[in-house]
C-alpha cells in the first residue's frame, strides 16, 4: 500500500475517570494521560465523546486540562474538545487551550438545533474564530450521528478560505469511508483523522493524519504498532489485532465498556464509573470486556 510522506499519529479521547460523588478524579485522569503517551499515543484530545465531554462543566474542562499541562503533558501533544451549544462556552474552552499552548482545539458545531443551514454553522465557527483571536487553532468535529449538524464539504471549503491555516483538521466520525476520502482529497492541507483504527491504512495511503479513537484508551500499544509498521511484513498481524479490539467494542454501549476495560487492565474499578445518564457495564458485557482487553496490547 502506497504511503504518503504525512506523520500518521494517534490521538487518544481520553476518559474521564470520575470519584465516587461523581466529581473529576484529577488524579486518575492524570494518570491514565500519561499511560497512553508512555503507551504510544503520539498525543491526547479528551473532551470529547468519550470523555463524556457534555456532562462536564466549563470549569471542570478548563481545571482537567490545566492538570495535564501543570503534570508535564506538553501543550503540543493536546487537542481538547471545546465545541458547545452556547458560543460564549466555546469561546471560553477555546481561549483557554489556546493561552495554555495546546495543538488546537477539537470543535464541535452547535448541536443542539437540528436542519440548520451551511451558512449558520460557518457564522458560528466565525463568530467563535473571530472571538479568539489568529492564534487559534481549529479540528472541525464531524459526528452527525450525535450533533445531527453535518460539517459538509462546502462549509470546510468556506472555512478554509475565509481563515486559511486556522482550520487545522478534521476528525471524521461518521462511520463513512467516503467521506472521510473526500475530505482528505479535496483538501489535503489539513490534518484529517478517521475515528477507526481500523482505516489507518486507507487513511495514511490517501494522504491523511491518522486517528482518533475511543478503543485507543485500551489499545493505544497495538494501534501505535500499527502506525509505525504500516510498510513492514507484520502489517496484517497488527491490522487484525486493532481490528479485533475495535469490532469487541462496536458491539458494546461503547463509553461504559471502555472505561470498564480501563478498570480492569488496571484492576482499579474506580476507573469504571460513569456519569449518568450512562450506566457501568453490568455481567452480560463482561467477557467481551475482558477479551477486548485480552487481545489489546
Amino acid at each position: 500500500m502506497t504511503m504518503t510522506s504525512r506523520k500518521i499519529e494517534l490521538f487518544v479521547p481520553a476518559i474521564t475517570p470520575f470519584a465516587a460523588d461523581l466529581s473529576v478524579d484529577t488524579a486518575r485522569f492524570v494518570a491514565h494521560a500519561k499511560a497512553l503517551i508512555a503507551g504510544g499515543a503520539h498525543g491526547l484530545a479528551p473532551f470529547g465523546t468519550t470523555s463524556e465531554a457534555n456532562s462536564l462543566s466549563v470549569t471542570e474542562r478548563m481545571a482537567a486540562l490545566e492538570a495535564l499541562v501543570e503534570a508535564g503533558i506538553s501543550p503540543q501533544q493536546l487537542i481538547p474538545g471545546t465545541g458547545c451549544c452556547a458560543a460564549a462556552d466555546t469561546i471560553t474552552l477555546s481561549e483557554h487551550a489556546t493561552r495554555l499552548g495546546c495543538r488546537g482545539v477539537l470543535m464541535l458545531p452547535p448541536f443542539f438545533y437540528k436542519g440548520v443551514s451551511d451558512a449558520g454553522v460557518f457564522d458560528a465557527y466565525a463568530h467563535v474564530i473571530e472571538a479568539v483571536g489568529p492564534d487559534l487553532r481549529v479540528y472541525l468535529y464531524h459526528i452527525p450521528q450525535m450533533s445531527g449538524v453535518p460539517i459538509t464539504l462546502l462549509l470546510i471549503e468556506r472555512l478554509i478560505d475565509a481563515y486559511g491555516a486556522q482550520i487545522a483538521g478534521l476528525k471524521d466520525s461518521s462511520g463513512d469511508w467516503d467521506n472521510t476520502a473526500a475530505v482528505i482529497a479535496a483538501f489535503p492541507q489539513i490534518d484529517t483523522y478517521s475515528a477507526s483504527e481500523s482505516l489507518i491504512p486507507e487513511n495514511a495511503a490517501k494522504g491523511g493524519a491518522g486517528c482518533i479513537s475511543a478503543s485507543s484508551n485500551v489499545n493505544p500499544g497495538g494501534i501505535r504498532a500499527l502506525i509505525d509498521r504500516l510498510n513492514g511484513p507484520e502489517h496484517h498481524a497488527l491490522h487484525h489485532q486493532v481490528s479485533q479490539v475495535r469490532k469487541i467494542f462496536e458491539g458494546l454501549p461503547l463509553i461504559p465498556a471502555i472505561k470498564s476495560a480501563v478498570a480492569l487492565q488496571k484492576d482499579d474499578n474506580h476507573y469504571a464509573r460513569v456519569r449518568p445518564p450512562f450506566t457501568v457495564t453490568g455481567l452480560e458485557h463482561a467477557d467481551a470486556v475482558a477479551e477486548a482487553v485480552r487481545v489489546a496490547r
